[in-house]
């Protein structure tokens, strides 16, 4: 019923890079572009869902901006925070517990150079128990270790991994808001010969280290369809969560995005052959093959081969990671905000060189931790 479906309204980015800025002012930058592009006030949020501030995320926020808002959300699941929020924001519409809800986060990580070795901060967690003595780079080992797993269980290659990271680099090269766009492109040569640092990732098999924000705007699709532009309806949304410690892992070469993704289809009432692009969270290249193939997207083990011949650069069959992903684009510590501020961007045609011909279906799926938590939202056209 249309009384109960839910829009993306508005979308936006704070500056990326080496900025400068506090946190504050990060979400403060997304979250004036993202109700600009809405056409709404700050005045018209009556639900505030964030993240990146270290405690109290909403409450800080909400001081912040002189907001007194009727419902908030301080989830911290990582990179995919923000899609649990989007199910989240969905739901309390719904209920009638808010109208407006505003979605944002911000990291200074790079101009505060914030981002340490989780063993360093956090003495007292398992992790840094049972893990971090044995000299774990997290979570860059830990990514690691699942890449040679499926490497020894399907034959996955290097070659493989780094065509994920030249085919992001392709995209950002069209991205003028990209981090690595006017950089050039590079080859899977290239990837395979820059630097080893965790066996068998290399430096280009891993993510950027920047500073950034986004932000994103949801209401009600009957309000959506008289603000200045064409909604974005959320079809279907998805969550789980498997484990924190590398060890506790139930599968290093199977993700939770496998129930995330299963939910968010059937919420959806339609399957991966349907979707006409992917913004997936690549925090490190394995990281994409894990969730190509928990998603239904290629069977298990074939993320591999699913990648090889271009298919997800530009012009390919399979459109992925438009705007140059966490690898080229912007990776501001917790990525999951921009894969969506992107699904917003390709639906309404608004990106510009690196635009897919029509989409009608949009995927963005989030992971945080090692593997750990996961979010599926689906975005598609208002028809």
């Amino acid at each position: 019923m249309t009384g109960r479906e839910v829009a993306v309204v508005g979308v936006g980015e704070s500056e990326l890079g080496v900025t400068g800025c506090s946190i504050y002012q990060l979400q403060t930058q997304a979250a004036r572009a993202a109700l600009e592009d809405a056409g709404l006030r700050m005045s018209d949020v009556d639900g505030l869902a964030t993240a990146g501030v270290e405690r109290f995320s909403a409450t800080a926020m909400a001081e912040y901006w002189g907001m007194r808002p009727a419902w908030v959300s301080s989830t911290m699941e990582g990179g995919s925070s923000f899609e649990l929020m989007v199910g989240a924001g969905v739901d309390a519409i719904r209920s009638g517990r808010c109208r407006v809800v505003l979605i944002s986060y911000g990291s200074n990580q790079r101009s505060a150079a914030s981002r340490r070795l989780r063993g360093m901060v956090q003495p007292h967690t398992p992790a840094d128990q049972y893990e971090a003595p044995y000299g774990v780079l997290s979570p860059l080992s830990l990514y690691a270790m699942a890449a040679q797993r499926h490497f020894h269980e399907y034959g996955t290659t290097g070659e493989q991994l780094a065509e994920v990271a030249a085919a992001a680099r392709e995209w950002a090269l069209l991205n003028p808001k990209a981090y690595r766009y006017g950089a050039g492109p590079i080859t899977v040569d290239d990837v395979l010969s820059s630097p080893m640092i965790s066996s068998p990732l290399h430096l280009l098999d891993c993510c950027l280290v920047v500073d950034g924000g986004g932000a994103v705007v949801l209401t009600s699709l009957d309000r959506a369809r008289d603000l200045p532009k064409p909604p974005v309806r959320v079809l279907g949304c998805g969550q789980s969560v498997t484990h924190i410690t590398m060890a506790q892992a139930p599968d290093l070469t199977r993700t939770g995005a496998v129930e995330s993704g299963a939910a968010a289809f059937a919420e959806a009432g339609i399957g991966p052959e349907d979707v006409d692009a992917a913004e997936i969270y690549d925090s490190f290249t394995i990281t994409v093959l894990l969730t190509l193939e928990a998603l239904g997207f290629c069977g298990r083990g074939e993320g591999g081969p699913f990648v090889e011949g271009g298919r997800t650069r530009p012009g390919g069959a399979f459109p992925m990671n438009t705007n140059g992903g966490g690898l080229s684009y912007c990776h501001p510590g917790m990525y999951g905000v921009l894969l969506l501020v992107e699904a917003v961007r390709q639906l309404r045609g608004e990106a510009g060189d690196r635009q897919v011909p029509d989409p009608e279906i949009v995927l963005a799926h989030g992971t945080g931790g090692v593997l750990s938590s996961h979010g599926t939202v689906i975005l598609g056209v208002d028809r």
